[in-house]
């Protein structure tokens, strides 16, 4: 995780960031430190990363790389204002041992990388470029299943798709193109499907430890399905780190 000193909302490259309305770092700063304790209390282990000047999203750390047995490979951004962000992720992890590659192609880690027990889910349609797909697949070993995002609003795969262990996922249908939705409903049928109203509220920028779910409060109908499954819900309050597109997934980097 990164704590977010210097977030702001300074410039716009999705449709949930509005300059004119900004964004106050303090309020981020407290929400973001309760999400850190909520993953502590579960019995997690949080790193942290140093936040740096002029990087306003470097809080949103799942963007930063993918990390599989100890593999590490490194984000590139689409966008020239978080482009130094992927550099300071990965010499974090090879500063302390990790194979890492650098990548050729756009990608933004786990924004658009989900990993589950035999596969990995990747996402394309508007930050990650489909080569990046096979980068990852050859580096990692792992078998990679391209989904195409559709709507702008969901322009990661992370915020609208969440493992919820190993093998099942929630998600959104409606966010993915229809050869997507075909691809999903097959490897996933029994599935959790969320609300537009609770994808709307960034409800599947979620994370799950296989039991307990860590998810934004006002996805209060997809909390109530996950709790009827046997999941435990965490619910966290990030509306101001929403601001910018993010919720507790984007701010969490798993160290596999």
């Amino acid at each position: 995780m990164c704590r977010p000193e210097f977030f702001a909302v300074s410039y716009s490259i999705n449709p949930w960031m509005d300059p004119a309305r900004g964004a106050d770092a303090a309020t981020a700063v407290r929400q973001w430190e309760a999400l850190r304790q909520a993953y502590e209390s579960l019995g997690h282990t949080v790193s942290l990363i140093d936040p740096i000047e002029g990087l306003p999203d470097m809080v949103f750390a799942a963007n930063g790389a993918l990390v599989v047995e100890g593999r590490v490979y490194g984000a590139r951004f689409a966008h020239r204002e978080r482009a130094a962000e992927g550099p300071a992720y990965l010499r974090w992890f090879a500063d302390r041992g990790y194979e890492t590659l650098e990548a050729s192609f756009t990608n933004e880690g786990e924004g658009d990388y989900l990993t589950l027990d035999d596969m990995i889910l990747a996402g394309t349609g508007f930050r990650t470029d489909v080569a990046a797909h096979m980068e990852a697949q050859e580096f990692l070993g792992r078998p990679v299943v391209t989904l195409r995002l559709v709507d702008p609003r969901f322009y990661h795969l992370d915020t609208a798709l969440f493992p919820l262990d190993g093998r099942n996922v929630a998600y959104y249908p409606e966010a993915f193109s229809a050869g997507s939705r075909r691809v999903l409903e097959r490897l996933f049928p029994d599935a959790v499907l969320a609300s537009a109203a609770d994808a709307e509220v960034l409800g599947l920028n979620a994370v799950s430890d296989g039991r307990n779910v860590v998810v934004n409060v006002e996805a209060t109908g997809l909390s109530l399905e996950l709790k009827r499954r046997g999941y435990e819900v965490v619910p966290v309050d990030l509306s101001e780190l929403r601001k910018s597109g993010g919720g507790p997934k984007c701010c969490t980097l798993e160290i596999r």
